[in-house]
């Protein structure tokens, strides 16, 4: 292709099975030149020449996109995606299809979403319609009896509350009051008295885990660890981690969860605080805060790890938008 070679087309991202298919992410630099056109040829005769050449592998040509998501949907094409939600943090991605371009997504034997995952570098979960529906509707209901069985309300308070966007009971009892009182059929008196429920029911909530983790053995020092609520207090000691010196030595992933490939498949690792959205971030930052507090760390390394964000925060701001195709 004369238009890779003259720098004009860019390979960006190549993902393969070597003999079988391969997946390659292309960008133009010129706005009068289609990348994916361009490296096809007229009729195919480019990338069929190539595939000559390679004994048959099929190849998939796809237009890049800085926009992560964007390209994850360019990338499982053939397969039509009806949404996608995108975490930034763990760098996961989610896949809603229509029911019938489930295994068109999945491709065959899992090729499909196996090289999408390698050309974007995201862990991908692919899910049909119907099954982020039920997955939505056994949200809400969870949600929903949380609210009823802490908050002591009817079932169409507590729905109106999930309707909302509040998922905990944390959320209830320390936002802003005004946000509360202003859901249709609340006022000011409903907001005060929902605020003042969800804050007693968080106190006798941490008074039981606090009870239940010093039954466990858990040691002072954890408990009053800045970072850590007793019901993570709780969960840690569940799992055996009873002093400072212990959660010390956690990895962060173990205390956020994540994914691991195990024979070619992702495997999810559960995180003991990942129930109570604790972040990679997070985890990290307060591990290395008890690291310090123990002595292990020099103080420093907390603040370079704080510059260090700061500084990529910045050079992502400065950074200069990439042509698009």
């Amino acid at each position: 292709v004369p238009e890779i070679y003259d720098g004009v087309i860019e390979i960006k991202a190549v993902a393969r099975d070597p003999g079988s298919r391969a997946k390659m992410g292309v960008i133009s630099y010129d706005n009068s030149i289609d990348p994916v056109g361009a490296c096809v040829g007229m009729r195919g005769s480019r990338v069929q020449a190539v595939v000559g050449e390679l004994q048959g592998e099929k190849i998939d040509i796809i237009p890049w996109n800085q926009d992560p998501a964007t390209f994850l949907v360019n990338a499982l094409q053939p397969a039509e995606v009806s949404k996608v939600v995108f975490d930034d943090e763990s760098e996961r991605i989610e896949v809603v299809v229509p029911d019938e371009q489930l295994s068109l997504a999945i491709g065959r034997r899992g090729q499909n979403v196996r090289l999408a995952s390698q050309l974007t570098g995201l862990d991908i979960d692919i899910m049909t319609e119907a099954q982020e529906s039920e997955r939505r509707q056994a949200e809400f209901a969870e949600r929903t009896q949380l609210f009823m069985e802490s908050l002591n309300v009817d079932e169409m308070v507590a729905q109106l509350l999930v309707a909302e966007g509040f998922t905990t009971l944390e959320e209830v009892a320390y936002v802003d009051r005004d946000e509360l009182a202003a859901i249709d059929g609340f006022d000011e008196t409903t907001a005060e008295e929902l605020q003042a429920r969800a804050r007693e029911s968080l106190e006798e909530l941490n008074a039981r885990a606090l009870e239940r983790a010093r039954a466990l053995g858990v040691e002072d020092a954890l408990v009053a660890f800045e970072g850590l609520t007793p019901q993570m207090v709780q969960a840690l000691a569940e799992d055996g981690i009873l002093s400072l010196e212990e959660f010390a030595r956690c990895a962060d992933w173990e205390l956020a969860g994540g994914y691991t490939t195990v024979d070619g498949k992702r495997v999810k690792d559960t995180g003991l605080l990942e129930k109570f959205d604790v972040s990679l971030a997070e985890a990290q930052h307060l591990v290395m805060s008890a690291r310090v507090l123990l002595g292990w760390v020099d103080p420093s390394a907390l603040e370079v790890e704080s510059e260090g964000e700061g500084a990529e925060a910045d050079a992502d701001s400065a950074a200069e938008p990439q042509p698009e195709a």
